[in-house]
């Protein structure tokens, strides 16, 4: 039920760009262009999220639209299960849902045993929803017992922030027939002093929250790396940089390694805006197989 196309594009932007008739027009031009499905992140978005996912639907005509991911600290189930069915009713089966748990730095207090917490909001999501919304969920999961609960319980995993080696090692925890659906940074840059400096500049926050740091620990990285901004060995294996050919091999990397899709951020002081030029850039690599 989950066709999200190979190739994505996954934007900052689609939330926090102040012109929304240009949101629009970008959304409905990234449908042209081909990209199989819009992410827009959630987790910053407060009330926002849902009309902001709205205007992307309402903007494009047969384009998925996937959240990646609603916090489930600012959403009840119930807020949750009545956004979809309305979206369900105006836009039926494009939408997707990706929740996540957040990070222990945001929720000091709540912040406890999150695979029971996501599956205890599973729990009243499921009361809450239309049936078919189970089939139509992903799960924000990066440690083992997170996938896990996205294989029991969801179509899938999106995955954020992580390396190929990752993507490999949650196919093999996910099964053969699970979403996995990968968000990956770029730099359209080749000058690798300039790419690096703006990658680490991008990975900066995300370098300070435990979730992540600690996958990466686990998928061949040490502490050194995670120092000082991290190292070229780090910045290079999560940013991919330079020409369309690194593009694309980084693209096909993941989905040698199991990824079901690829969601291309491009990231380097862009990420609050509009990149159209660098979203055409990256449709036009079709000769590359990378949006096919």
């Amino acid at each position: 039920m989950m066709n999200l196309g190979p190739i994505g594009i996954w934007s900052l932007s689609f939330l926090a760009h102040p012109d929304k008739g240009e949101i629009a027009e970008a959304a409905a031009e990234l449908e042209d262009l081909g990209f199989g499905a819009l992410f827009m992140p959630g987790w910053a978005g407060g009330d926002e999220i849902f009309p902001s996912l709205e205007r992307l639907l309402a903007a494009t005509e047969f384009v998925p639209v996937v959240s990646g991911v609603v916090n489930i600290w600012k959403h009840t189930p119930e807020d949750v299960a009545t956004a979809y069915a309305s979206f369900e009713r105006e836009h039926p089966g494009r939408f997707h849902l990706g929740l996540g748990i957040s990070h222990e730095v945001y929720e000091p207090v709540r912040y406890r045993r999150p695979v029971a917490t996501m599956g205890a909001y599973l729990d009243e999501l499921d009361r809450a929803e239309r049936p078919d919304l189970r089939e139509r969920r992903l799960l924000g999961a990066l440690g083992p017992r997170m996938l896990d609960l996205a294989r029991e319980r969801t179509a899938g995993s999106h995955t954020y922030l992580a390396p190929v080696e990752h993507t490999r090692s949650a196919r093999e925890r996910l099964g053969p027939d699970a979403v996995i659906a990968v968000e990956q940074h770029i730099v359209l840059e080749a000058d690798a002093t300039t790419a690096r400096e703006q990658a680490r500049a991008s990975m900066a926050d995300y370098l300070t929250l435990p979730n992540y740091t600690n996958n990466l620990l686990r998928h061949g990285f040490d502490e050194d790396d995670l120092r000082d901004g991290g190292s070229d060995r780090l910045v290079d294996a999560i940013v991919v940089w330079g020409d369309d050919d690194a593009i694309a091999q980084r693209v096909a990397a993941h989905r040698e390694a199991g990824a079901s899709h690829v969601c291309l951020q491009v990231v380097g002081g862009v990420e609050a805006t509009l990149p159209r030029e660098s979203w055409r850039r990256l449709a036009a690599l079709t000769d590359k197989g990378i949006t096919k």
